[in-house]
């Protein structure tokens, strides 16, 4: 989680809202990224949809079955769409996210009878820093 928290502080220091994802095969970092939606325009730039893009390339493949993802905040619709379609084994996100989030708030994308792959979640690592982050970031926009 720390390499996603500093890929967080990148976005941010980019003008993007800070949020960091790294894909993980056991000990192995497969590939690191923030968010980009701004620089290029680009609203699929999500950093967990940035990740899975990157790791797919690295590795050949377009299922991810022997990786994790470790991101800075609870996952959207698009980003827990993309997730399960990868079939990413294990998913950890830091900080809740009541209005966006899709894992345990929102449409509960994995709980869904449709969801094709529900990874093992668990949330909660590094929340109190990633969550500083954000209020930091927003509260200076506003």
């Amino acid at each position: 989680m720390k390499r996603a928290l500093q890929a967080a502080h990148e976005a941010a220091d980019a003008g993007e809202v800070p949020v960091g994802a790294v894909v993980m095969r056991g000990d192995e970092v497969i590939a690191v990224a923030a968010n980009a939606t701004r620089s290029p325009p680009d609203p699929t730039g999500h950093a967990e949809v940035r990740a899975l893009r990157m790791a797919a390339e690295a590795l050949g493949q377009d299922r991810l079955t022997d990786c994790e993802l470790w991101v800075t905040l609870e996952p959207c619709a698009m980003c827990a769409g993309a997730i399960s379609h990868a079939r990413i084994s294990k998913l950890y996100y830091a900080a809740s996210d009541s209005k966006g989030g899709a894992v345990e708030h929102g449409a509960r994308v994995f709980e869904q009878e449709q969801c094709l792959h529900s990874p093992e979640v668990y949330s909660g690592m590094g929340a109190d820093e990633a969550a500083q982050l954000l209020r930091g970031f927003f509260r200076e926009r506003r």
